[in-house]
């Protein structure tokens, strides 16, 4: 009987479409309830992923990275991570885990969570949620605390004047100057001007140079120092006042410390190592090389000209430096150490008869006196491999030497380290070699110094931070 009924049933056409879409209803209502409750998860594990990236990155914020206690990082993400997480739909606040992880200045965050998401057809699933997981990673390195060393050269070339048009000026105003300082484009500091018949009533041409209101190369290099410790710097941080370091100090939550030396014959102490505010106020003693006469740099000792020893100046400033630290705050850690060489590259100065002048330099070298010889080359690069290898960077900026292919002493003696260009020359090439990876840079006669020495100082102290993943 039942038989029948059921072959009957099979082969009855009625109603066919109807009895095809009552029995297809119920996998189509299960696919679109979990099609919805699926798209509704997704949606809450792009927002809580956007939480997590929110919370990982405060976390290695400045003022974070500074931050030794990890109980108060975690705490910081935490926090971050509740007030975006707090979304409606899911079943309660997720609650992250921060995981902080130092390695020396690098700080590693990693922010992960699980969290359920109420299913609107709790019925078709089985069940009430529908679990999202998700993490972000943020890597940072703090600005560590670093001391700064600033090494000028004051040597006579510094005395060029600035620009093409100073340079114009100072050989119009020097015409009527004794035949030794006449038409010429140095501004040389002389105590007794005119070798001839030395006298302190003659002026010299940095007299001239100062009453005429013609900037000189020592006159910008001033100014950049200037800029950098005394300002005014426009900082992006409210309430800071004076120039680029104190500025970069703030921004990055960190301690910077500057001292001031010149170099010419001496190694020169202008001011040891303070706070860069203090050390500010010193930029005023940043003077010329002072010679008594032509061919006469110390009085009684009369015989050539010379005042530029570059390795010596480096060779000074590494003495004062201690061993250099990681600059984080961990208890017994001590600040980096940073050199800043500002030059034009030429070395001008007496070496005993038995030491070694560059194989280029020009030949026989002048003699002073019995036991020593004027030596003028690039800088030779033994002082810079030496503070290099104790962990020091240094960054140069070179102030290129000035061409003067109408100067017989330039020609015979600087231009083979000179050429093809101020830029492409020996001097530069040694300077940059002098310089650690990628913090050299060069400024032509009339370009911005301050610009120049700012950018150096700034890619020194720049910190960012990133999300990993």
């Amino acid at each position: 009987m039942l038989r029948r009924v059921v072959l009957r049933f099979a082969r009855d056409r009625k109603a066919n479409v109807a009895i095809i879409f009552a029995l297809m209803m119920v996998p189509t209502v299960f696919l679109l309830g979990m099609t919805l409750d699926y798209t509704l998860a997704l949606r809450k594990r792009e927002q809580l992923n956007a939480a997590a990236d929110a919370a990982a990155i405060a976390a290695v914020r400045p003022a974070m990275l500074t931050q030794t206690d990890t109980s108060v990082v975690r705490a910081t993400a935490e926090a971050v991570f509740a007030a975006k997480a707090n979304l409606p739909g899911l079943s309660a606040v997720p609650t992250p885990t921060v995981t902080v992880t130092d390695s020396g200045l690098a700080r590693t965050i990693t922010v992960s969570y699980t969290a359920e998401s109420i299913n609107n057809f709790p019925g078709v699933l089985g069940k009430q949620t529908w679990q999202v997981a998700g993490s972000a990673t943020a890597k940072a390195s703090s600005a560590p605390n670093m001391n700064f060393y600033l090494l000028l050269d004051d040597s006579p070339s510094m005395a060029i004047a600035a620009t093409q048009t100073d340079i114009n000026n100072m050989i119009a105003a020097t015409s009527s100057q004794p035949s030794y300082a006449r038409n010429c484009a140095f501004a040389c500091h002389e105590v007794h001007p005119n070798n001839q018949n030395p006298s302190s009533t003659n002026k010299d041409n940095l007299t001239v140079a100062r009453n005429k209101n013609i900037t000189l190369r020592i006159d910008l290099v001033t100014n950049a120092v200037k800029q950098l410790l005394v300002g005014p710097w426009s900082c992006p941080q409210s309430g800071v006042s004076g120039g680029v370091m104190q500025c970069m100090a703030a921004l990055n939550n960190t301690t910077y410390k500057a001292a001031i030396y010149t170099f010419d014959y001496n190694f020169n102490t202008i001011q040891t190592l303070t706070t860069p505010t203090t050390a500010g106020t010193m930029i005023g003693n940043i003077q010329l090389m002072t010679v008594d006469h032509q061919n006469c740099v110390i009085y009684g000792n009369c015989s050539t000209d010379y005042g530029s020893d570059i390795s010596g100046g480096l060779t000074g400033v590494n003495g004062v430096m201690p061993a250099p630290g990681s600059g984080t705050n961990q208890a017994g850690d001590t600040p980096q150490e940073v050199v800043f060489l500002v030059t034009d590259g030429v070395e001008d100065k007496l070496i005993p008869k038995t030491a070694s002048c560059d194989p280029n330099a020009t030949y026989p070298l002048p003699t002073v006196g019995t036991t020593q010889v004027r030596c003028q080359q690039p800088l030779n690069t033994a002082a810079c491999t030496t503070i290099k290898n104790r962990g020091i960077r240094i960054a140069v900026l070179y102030t290129e030497y000035l061409q003067l292919p109408t100067d017989n002493w330039y020609n015979t003696r600087i231009a083979q380290f000179n050429n093809p260009s101020s830029s492409t020359g020996t001097i530069a090439q040694r300077l940059e070699s002098c310089a650690s990876p990628g913090l050299y840079a060069s400024v032509q006669t009339g370009g911005d110094i301050s610009a120049a020495l700012t950018n150096l100082f700034l890619k020194v102290a720049s910190s960012t931070a990133s999300l990993v993943q």
